[in-house]
């Protein structure tokens, strides 16, 4: 610190050739008696050792000299006052630098020390330097210590023993030597008094390690410069940086007191290396659980290997979070999918194995697998390049044989892909701005317990959340936002995909999503699916609606609760089974749709908020409930809320078991349907068989195989109109579409009655 320099702080008093009316002979005060015209002072133009300088004779006992100037004194200041004299003739007298301590109003601050060390002359000619340091506080080599009461000086020095004895003095210099005390002022160490070199060569460990060592709680100081560290380094007190350091993936930079994202900015040379390195001592450290992003940006230009950032782990267990910041893809970056097109062999015996697989080394691990037979969402989880062989993260539904599969390799801008297991990691209040030409996080292989919280995922490329394996098992994605970067494309051109996950166990819960293909297909068991807001519409009159929600467990044993499924539906398919046809399993089981809004606008009749897809002949629902829902259609009513896909088989309507469809409204619905279904039948003419059709009021169109209860509505009569007072048995599942009840009196009758009818059987 130099006030001069930075404040451009006028200290040095006046030369002397410019007149010796601001030089006083007293303490420098306003109105004391100056030297202008005084008949033992001169001024010498050309002394052969000052050039100019002031002649002076000893006439009191102690002769000042103060220059009337005011020179701030500003609290951690430290200024030197120097003087040059040497005695002419005369006798020779002692000289001392001294000053004039002054409150704002010129009023003399008492009992301060106003003087430094006296200095004898011994000849004559002999030219010396006297000098004396004065400051705020009481600091090694300050002679006049004056606290911060002091607002001004009036500085000089003054002439002490016999008088008669004349001397020349040049012209005084008081300059600011501030940082001579700095270090010790501000209770910090440097790592250049410890060796540091900061060339960007030299290995500066050693010194960086000392200067932590010495430090004693005071802060370390990274001065200017760069410097390279080959092996770890710790800081155990605060560590300011002024420069850069440099380091090798294995080398660990670990600040304890400071450990934020804005330090390890501050530390290295590009906000992605900083946040590399500080991700690797969040790992290597035990002392810090979290990450705070300190709500910094970090610019990523490439995919972030986030193993290769900790390369002495490949797995890790112990919860570790990253807070509050924001990612940003470079436009410019290094984000083109890698493509590759091979020919292999898959058979349905081994249900995640490709075998005999052309080009094997270049398919890259991650990649996702598209081709005839194969569901959505199907990953590369290994790849064997010995024996031609690949891992995926599930089976394929129709894909017996060889043929060409295309291989996709995404770029996620914090791809966790490359560690074996991650388990208990959090990403909370992070924005990842993917700007449609990255996705967003790829998961680890395997792992339980992933979190991401109050995180945005904006205009992925492709994906935003993506599990290749199962490093989503247990996983909870609370509160998020997904923004779609095809928000403006027809639902038809719409590709990227904000969450997949396979494992079991995954809750899903209060985000929201804008207008992806699709918002989320899950592929595991007993997931959680509560509070989102997907919606997926366009402009397209009576344009295709895609799956919002994909459920590709078959049996799912699946909560969907309090949803709010906008312009797209909720589909439940099978396409992950390797032999898709029915086969003594629970088929499509265990799945409850409760207390959801379902909205839609603009679509075609034949658009349903729910499908079932089967992927193979003979599958039945059982298990199924769907109550306390609303069902609205605006700008166009649909005809049913629900419907099977028949693209690759119908389902067994003779075997359905356990289906509760109750509570739900609808509006802009043709045909609401229910199970039981209440129906209310009235028969205006004798008949002893009465034909009750619950066609469009089953849901899936379901046949008609069971009453629950039937219940007469008055009496009913005879044709003698007579009330009969026997019951009729029932005759289900009858007509061409079995959606037809015959009720079979003993004899011919009218009348009315309630009826509760059913799909399912208990």
């Amino acid at each position: 610190m130099n006030k001069a320099i930075t404040d451009g702080v006028v200290f040095t008093p006046a030369a002397f050739a410019n007149g010796l009316d601001v030089y006083s002979s007293g303490d420098g005060t306003s109105g004391s008696d100056t030297y202008a015209n005084a008949i033992n002072a001169a001024f010498i133009p050309a002394d052969q050792d000052f050039g100019g300088a002031l002649e002076l004779i000893k006439t009191q006992s102690t002769q000042k000299l103060r220059y009337m100037g005011q020179t701030p004194l500003l609290p951690g200041c430290y200024l030197r006052i120097t003087a040059k004299v040497k005695a002419i003739s005369g006798n020779l007298p002692s000289v001392r630098i001294a000053g004039y301590p002054a409150l704002g109003n010129g009023a003399r601050v008492g009992g301060l020390v106003e003087f430094g060390t006296s200095v004898q002359l011994t000849s004559y000619g002999e030219v010396v330097e006297i000098s004396a340091i004065v400051g705020s506080g009481q600091r090694g080599g300050v002679d006049m210590v004056w606290g911060t009461n002091p607002v001004y000086g009036h500085f000089g020095l003054d002439m002490t023993g016999q008088n008669g004895g004349v001397v020349r003095i040049d012209d005084l210099q008081i300059e600011d030597i501030t940082s001579a005390f700095l270090l010790d002022m501000l209770a910090q160490v440097d790592v250049r008094d410890f060796g540091a070199v900061g060339d960007g060569v030299t290995d500066d460990t050693a010194a960086f390690n000392a200067a932590n060592a010495a430090s004693d709680g005071r802060s370390v100081l990274v001065p200017k410069g760069l410097f390279r560290l080959n092996g770890d380094v710790t800081f155990d007190t605060e560590t300011l940086f002024e420069g850069k350091v440099v380091m090798p993936a294995t080398a660990i930079l670990s600040l304890r007191h400071n450990f934020d994202l804005p330090h390890y900015i501050d530390a290295f040379e590009t906000e992605e290396i900083a946040f590399r390195k500080a991700f690797q001592a969040l790992l290597s450290n035990s002392d810090h659980e979290s990450l705070d992003m300190g709500g910094r940006k970090v610019y990523v230009t490439g995919p972030i290997d986030m193993q290769a950032a900790t390369p002495e782990r490949t797995s890790y267990s112990t919860r570790r979070v990253i807070r509050n910041g924001q990612f940003e893809a470079a436009s410019n970056g290094n984000w083109d999918t890698v493509t590759v097109t091979s020919q292999g062999t898959y058979s349905p015996s081994d249900a995640r194995k490709l075998t005999n697989v052309t080009n094997v080394a270049n398919i890259p691990i991650g990649s996702h697998m598209s081709g005839n037979g194969v569901g959505r969402e199907i990953y590369v989880r290994d790849v064997n390049i010995a024996t031609k062989e690949i891992t995926l993260n599930a089976p394929l539904f129709d894909a017996a044989g060889t043929q060409n599969f295309t291989f996709s390799r995404f770029q996620y801008m914090l791809d966790f892909s490359n560690y074996g297991s991650l388990s208990k990691f959090v990403l909370s209040d992070i924005e990842f701005q993917c700007n449609n030409v990255a996705s967003g996080i790829n998961l680890a292989p395997s792992g339980v317990t992933f979190h991401m919280r109050d995180c945005f995922v904006s205009r992925p490329k492709d994906r935003g959340v993506t599990s290749t394996g199962g490093g989503c098992q247990g996983m909870f994605i609370d509160r998020c936002q997904f923004l779609s970067s095809e928000d403006g494309l027809n639902v038809s051109e719409r590709k990227s995909i904000a969450i997949n996950c396979n494992a079991n166990d995954v809750k899903i819960r209060d985000n929201r999503a804008t207008r992806f293909r699709h918002f989320a297909l899950v592929a595991g068991q007993n997931n959680i699916i509560t509070g989102n807001h997907f919606f997926q519409g366009d402009t397209v009159t009576n344009g295709i609606r895609s799956a919002g929600l994909i459920i590709a467990a078959q049996h799912t044993g699946s909560v969907i609760h309090g949803n709010y499924v906008d312009n797209c539906f909720i589909e439940w398919t099978n396409e992950q089974d390797p032999a898709p046809e029915y086969s003594s399993e629970y088929s499509f089981s265990s799945l409850s749709i409760t207390g959801n809004i379902f909205l839609s606008g603009e679509v075609a009749p034949w658009f349903s908020y729910i499908v079932i897809k089967p992927h193979g002949a003979g599958h039945v629902i059982n298990g199924l409930t769907i109550t306390d829902n609303r069902f609205r259609s605006l700008n166009g009513p649909v005809d049913h809320v629900e419907r099977i896909d028949t693209t690759y088989a119908d389902m067994d309507f003779s075997r359905m078991r356990n289906i509760e469809i109750t509570g739900n409204s609808f509006h802009g619905v043709n045909y609401p349907v229910a199970n039981p279904v209440q129906v209310e039948h009235s028969q205006a003419s004798h008949a002893q068989t009465w034909v009750v059709d619950i066609a469009d009021r089953f849901p899936f169109g379901g046949w008609a195989i069971a009453v629950d209860s039937i219940t007469m509505d008055g009496p009913v009569r005879n044709t003698s109109n007579v009330a009969q007072f026997s019951h009729p048995y029932v005759l289900t599942d009858q007509g061409p579409d079995r959606d037809l009840l015959h009720l079979v009196w003993n004899t011919s009758v009218k009348g009315a009655i309630f009826m509760q009818a059913r799909m399912d059987k208990r």
